[in-house]
This record gives structure tokens, sequence and C-alpha cells, in this order.
């Protein structure tokens, strides 16, 4: 399932904007399987292993997939934070880009939860779109930090967050540690993330850490460390979107091609 599957929209993807990303998908399915070339297994690949004519890939039904060259693209897994209304509100009120769920929430009440470092950053750019409080969930900002927010207006709230409020998956206020309640409508979060999978650990393609999480290493054609073996979407990104992970797979798809031609 794709990362996004809590969205009842997909933005920032142009000419499908406003669409379900479900619906994106099952589109793109049906337009790829009119190829004569393309076939699609609906089977989970369970591990990976490096052979003499390339990749051998071992399903769930124990079936075994070689081929010359691959492709990773089996997405992120996101962690999201153990505050209550978190995860219920995900996708659709508490929200991770502020360029794919932004303008959706102009002018209203924002809010934006302090993870990491990146937090501060992400607060800088959400205050573009309406007044914005960072709470800071109990984490230490540093002095540089809090001047820029300052300069931008952002509100800096200290005090714990015990939960969110609002019904029917809506957002209407943070919950403080001392009962104290933030009237809000939308909350951005940078949680961290994870692969989805282990293939790319089990095939020994380098991994790297970055700022939310880890990032398969890939050159500018999208290869990883081993020769034949390409990544493309946020599993080899940051940051995140649709667009991009878009983008990245025809990076992959024909740079594969043209390996497979030329050598």
């Amino acid at each position: 399932m794709p990362r996004n599957r809590y969205a009842a929209a997909s933005h920032g993807f142009l000419g499908q904007d406003g669409r379900n990303p479900l619906v994106i998908l099952d589109t793109a399915r049906t337009q790829v399987l009119a190829y004569p070339t393309v076939t699609l297994i609906e089977q989970k690949a369970v591990s990976a292993t490096t052979v003499d004519t390339g990749i051998a890939i071992n399903l769930a039904d124990d079936t075994v997939i070689e081929a010359a060259k691959l492709i990773l693209a089996f997405g992120l897994h996101d962690i999201l934070p153990s505050i209550p209304g978190i995860e219920e509100r995900w996708g659709r009120t508490v929200l991770h880009c502020p360029y794919c769920h932004g303008i959706e929430f102009a002018d209203r009440q924002l809010g934006v939860l302090y993870g990491s470092p990146l937090s501060a950053h992400q607060a800088l750019l959400v205050a573009e779109w309406g007044p914005t409080t960072l709470f800071m969930n109990g984490a230490y900002l540093d002095t540089a930090s809090r001047t820029k927010l300052d300069e931008r207006g952002v509100t800096i709230e200290a005090t714990p967050v015990r939960a969110l409020a609002g019904a029917d998956g809506g957002l209407s206020a943070v919950i403080l540690g001392d009962d104290r309640e933030i009237l809000i409508d939308a909350l951005y979060i940078s949680p961290r993330s994870i692969l989805a999978s282990s293939l790319a650990e089990q095939l020994g393609v380098a991994i790297d850490e970055g700022p939310i999480g880890p990032i398969i290493r890939t050159d500018a054609d999208r290869m990883t460390t081993y020769p034949g073996i390409y990544a493309a979407g946020d599993i080899a990104r940051v940051p995140h979107s649709v667009s991009w992970a878009v983008a990245d797979g025809v990076t992959a798809g024909t740079a594969a091609h043209r390996a497979l031609v030329f050598g």
C-alpha cells in the first residue's frame, strides 16, 4: 500500500491534483498493464540475493524470479509520535508536507510538533500559510532558531503535548500537559521513517542515515552502490513527494534500460 494512502487527496502532482492516491495508483497500474511486455505479480518479495546472472528475488509463494537489473521502489513506513489523537488524523489534519497540504489550510490556525531540529525549519515554512505555533513538546530550542521563529511571528509553546482533540478526524485543539487547549486546525509533524522492506539490506547496498531516517545511496542515474541495482522514490531521496518519486522512477527506468542495451 502507498505511503500516502491515508490522505483523501494528493496534491502537488501536476495533472492529478485533488485525486485520491489509491485511484491514482489503480489508474497507473491499468495504464502500465496495457503494454504487452508488462506483468504484474501481486506477491510480497521476502528476500533477495545476487547471483551470477544478476539478482534473484524470492516471493512469498516460494516463486523465484531472476533479473539482470533491479529497481527498488518499495517505499517507507512512517513512525508516528505516540500522542493520542495523531494516528487517526494522519494524512487528514495531521500532516507532513506543507507543499502537499499547505494551501488547503491557508489562513487557519496551524501547528508544528517538534520532533527534531528540522521541525524549526518546518515551522518557518508553515508560517507562510497562516498563524503558526511550534509545540516544543518538552524539547530544547537553540537561540538562533528561536530568533528566526520570532522574526517569522511563530509562537513557541514549551509545555509538552498530551493529546489532540476534534471530531471525525478533524482537529480543533492541541491539549497540553497542563490541560490548556490551543486552538489548531492542522498540525504538521516530521515523523521518523524506516524502509518498508529489508531487501536493500539483504542486497548489501549502501544505506545512509538521513535527516528523518535511512536513505538508500544512489548516483545521478539512481543506481545504488551495487551495479545493476537501482532505487527510486522516497527510499532514495529527501525531501519526498509523488512528483519527485515519479521523476526518480523515470530516471532509474531509463538508466536500467541503457545499461541492458549498452552494458
